[in-house]
């Protein structure tokens, strides 16, 4: 059984709006100190268990109490370098996984990035948020709307005019939060999206033709980049390892995969390493029977053409 991490939203009451979006300033930096922390806690963990020792005998490692091991593996209290070193030579680790967990425990007490848009980010979306920044690569699969990370401000707009979970007066904050999120043109640190989604997604009228045209040009805009892989799954493929659920990928440097399944009350984190490597299965299946990038992009220019008739 995987092991999964879970988090409950409150929904709250909205009504239809206007969006007047305006550019949200891009920050300097996308650290967190709770996603940090939640990475290393996950790595102390796996690493303790596959040396095949208890908590209590891990605490004794650092001469403390089997609580506060279980506090720095869950990420509710900081992880010192000091510890993290101590705690991983113990548990046998290699010295330059041990510098790397070493090095982001170093760096768990910066500002948190997305302070600007905390009163707008549920609890449990913040994790993700935060999680998201520190990734370096992302694979995500959508079978009903476009990926967050390609969205354009109107088609975001569009999206929250229905939307349960976001009050009248926070949908502006909530699409600059969307859009501040986006690194995919980030000269300093971009990153690496692999996406698949539903041929639907592109017939869906999210806004009507402006919109959708506007979108889907975006999508050929953002395909130019290196860093930017995108697969259409046309309707054809009637079966294919996606249709039981959407989930994301997110990779990491100096830390461990995570696999990430959101739903309408909360979202689930998969740190399993044999499931974490399920899903990476899955997501190279889903492109290797999706279009290529080189057709899909041709059929997104399709759509538009169409569009503008």
């Amino acid at each position: 059984m995987a092991e999964i991490f879970q988090e409950q939203v409150h929904v709250r009451c909205t009504g239809r709006f206007m969006c007047q979006y305006r550019e949200a300033k891009v920050p300097d930096s996308r650290s967190d100190p709770a996603a940090l922390r939640f990475l290393i806690g996950h790595d102390l963990r796996v690493s303790r268990e596959k040396a095949g020792m208890k908590q209590a005998e891990a605490a004794k490692i650092l001469g403390c109490n089997q609580p506060k091991i279980n506090y720095l593996e869950t990420g509710k209290t900081q992880q010192k370098p000091d510890e993290t070193t101590a705690l991983l030579r113990a548990y046998g680790a290699d010295v330059e996984h041990i510098d790397r967990i070493a090095s982001l425990a170093g760096k768990a007490d910066q500002n948190t990035w997305w302070a600007p848009f905390s009163d707008v980010l549920p609890d449990w979306f913040r994790t993700f948020v935060g999680l998201e920044g520190l990734a370096t690569n992302q694979f995500v699969y959508r079978s009903k709307t476009i990926p967050g990370q390609m969205q354009t401000p109107r088609y975001a707009a569009t999206l929250l005019e229905a939307s349960l979970q976001i009050a009248l007066m926070d949908a502006p904050q909530v699409v600059a939060s969307r859009m501040a999120r986006q690194r995919l043109n980030d000269e300093r640190n971009p990153l690496g999206l692999r996406a698949v989604i539903e041929e639907a997604v592109l017939d869906r009228p999210v806004g009507g033709p402006p919109v959708m045209r506007e979108q889907l040009q975006h999508l050929l805009d953002l395909m130019q980049l290196d860093n930017v892989e995108l697969h259409v799954m046309p309707t054809s493929v009637a079966v294919h390892d996606g249709l039981d659920d959407e989930f994301m990928l997110l990779d990491f440097d100096a830390a461990q995969s995570i696999g990430y399944l959101e739903h309408a009350a909360g979202a689930l984190y998969v740190q399993d390493r044999d499931q974490v490597r399920l899903y990476r299965m899955m997501a190279d299946r889903l492109c290797s029977v999706a279009l290529s990038p080189s057709e899909s992009a041709d059929l997104i220019a399709a759509r538009i053409a169409n569009l503008q008739a």
